[in-house]
């Protein structure tokens, strides 16, 4: 019964973090998020209840000590951290990912990885349409004019992320569909998704599937005596065929995006691998900046999410990654392995990416151990997943955000749990209730922080009322902008008292934010 609820809760949660977005526009990136974040930490909730209440014993293996030893590090790494918010906000994703992972992988061992995979195919299949259909026209308080057409993630890089570490999953649930109906779909998906992908000119996205392509062509062509008679190659063949015209489509077809370019998708396949100049140049900038930050703190790094935090310190004014009031443009830089080298240490990232390393060569090899030829290709599915994964999250942020977090590690676990691991240690139920009881008093923490900002944007609303914005401090006191801008409205009143209660919150949260400082001081 444990496992049902398990399965259900992730194939529910995939779906519904793509979907649910806030339409407070005040709120651009953090209305985004937030519904995604807590999306994660609701599906890991259930998945903490469940395992506690079963309390079985289970097996821990390589991968899940590495993974194990990147989560203790980067705790330890939040006790130090100067903005200690952010930082359990950040550990917050990694540690409900982590649990999303090892229930993916227990309802796997079960047998049960098919509706998980179907899940990440309809949720990867339902951001482009909603990409798509911003593209084309439709508008909504949910979508954002920034960066169009992000659909319900606000920004199409995003989408693009989604939609290309989904891919693998839609292939597989295509060419493994019990009925032609199923193998339909999966075609005309993927030509939502070679739309979307097209449309959205990022360049991480379009380097992830051409180093999925020539990574995974050997294995593909290896796999061939698994496929079911000729069902499986000619529904890869329609399935690239309906991609190619998806996305040969979004370049003809006039659309409502108002590019710079008269040649916007040619430009940036000019530009994949410029680091000359534009954002390849300030790209380059930042991680250098960011090595640097590491180096000064190479254990524990500057904290996990604290990088806008410490990033001033160590850019020079005119950095392209500040913004005009100071701060970083960002809450993050653009690489998932810049963010975790510079915020928790190189230690753990190490760990972390070894996880990724031997869950992907595991994923090519004893094929004859495996039940049937749908488990094969479900291997090259975990291995086009890693690929992508760590193409994209070079160039950009995934495992620190909710909803991309939450897909990558169903799928990782789904279809790294199909096969028992030749060594692994047996943990005994008491030692699981004990950990099972810690997640869930974590994840407990951490739904109840997302609930926190969730109604604190609803406080806020439009942001008219400066008792919404003060309602928005109290039920989010970590939040630097709401308590900057409480801190600027009671001192344009004269009421420095309270003015400056809420600039020094400010200043603790972002000390070298000049306009935070600039509040506190007019009212001393």
């Amino acid at each position: 019964m444990s496992d049902r609820i398990i399965g259900i809760a992730i194939q529910a949660g995939v779906i519904v973090a793509v979907i649910i977005a806030l339409p407070y526009k005040l709120f651009e990136l953090d209305r985004y998020f937030v519904p995604k974040e807590l999306t994660l930490h609701v599906v890991a909730l259930i998945i903490a209840v469940a395992l506690v209440a079963r309390r079985r014993s289970l097996r821990f293996d390589l991968v899940d000590g590495l993974i194990a030893f990147f989560l203790l590090w980067s705790l330890a790494s939040a006790l130090f951290a100067t903005n200690h918010w952010v930082a359990q906000r950040s550990v917050a994703v990694s540690l409900s990912g982590a649990i999303v992972f090892w229930g993916a992988r227990s309802v796997a061992q079960r047998g049960s990885y098919r509706p998980v995979l179907t899940a990440v195919a309809i949720a990867a299949v339902l951001t482009a349409l909603f990409c798509l259909a911003q593209a084309y026209g439709l508008e909504t308080e949910y979508f954002s004019a920034n960066r169009a057409p992000g659909g319900t993630f606000g920004n199409r890089n995003f989408v693009a992320h989604i939609a290309v570490i989904g891919l693998p999953s839609v292939v597989w649930c295509t060419v493994t569909a019990r009925r032609p109906l199923g193998a339909l779909l999966g075609s005309l998906g993927s030509a939502l998704i070679g739309a979307a992908l097209v449309m959205s000119r990022s360049r991480a996205a379009w380097l992830a599937l051409a180093a999925s392509f020539v990574v995974l062509l050997v294995p593909m062509i290896a796999s061939r005596r698994y496929w079911r008679g000729g069902l499986a190659g000619g529904r890869f063949a329609r399935l690239s065929l309906a991609a190619v015209i998806g996305g040969m489509a979004a370049i003809v077809l006039p659309n409502s995006l108002n590019w710079a370019s008269d040649s916007p998708y040619l430009d940036s396949a000019r530009g994949m691998v410029d680091y000359k100049k534009g954002s390849g140049r300030g790209r380059v900038a930042q991680y250098r900046n960011s090595l640097q930050m590491a180096m000064s703190n190479p254990v524990f790094g500057v904290g996990p999410g604290n990088w806008p935090v410490q990033y001033v310190r160590f850019a020079p004014s005119n950095d392209r990654s500040l913004a005009d009031d100071g701060t970083t443009a960002n809450p993050w830089p653009s690489s998932d392995w810049v963010a975790f080298v510079s915020e928790r240490g190189f230690l753990p990232t190490l760990a972390l990416f070894g996880a990724f390393v031997v869950l992907f060569f595991t994923a090519l090899k004893r094929w004859g151990e495996l039940a049937d030829p749908d488990a094969v290709l479900a291997q090259c599915v975990l291995a086009g997943t890693i690929v992508a994964t760590l193409v994209v999250s070079a160039f950009d942020v995934v495992l620190v955000l909710g909803a991309p977090a939450l897909m990558v590690w169903s799928i990782l676990g789904a279809t790294s749990g199909i096969r028992t691991p030749p060594r692994a240690l047996a943990v005994p139920s008491a030692t699981l209730g004990v950990a099972s009881i810690a997640l869930l008093l974590v994840t407990l923490v951490s739904v109840a922080r997302s609930v926190a900002q969730t109604v604190s944007m609803t406080a806020v609303g439009r942001g008219g009322r400066t008792a919404g914005w003060v309602a928005g401090a109290m039920w989010d006191p970590g939040s630097y902008r709401i308590n900057l801008r409480v801190a600027e409205l009671y001192s344009r009143r004269g009421h420095c008292s309270v003015a400056r209660r809420y600039a020094r919150r400010a200043v603790a949260l972002f000390p070298t934010a000049p306009q935070a400082k600039r509040v506190a001081r007019s009212c001393d």
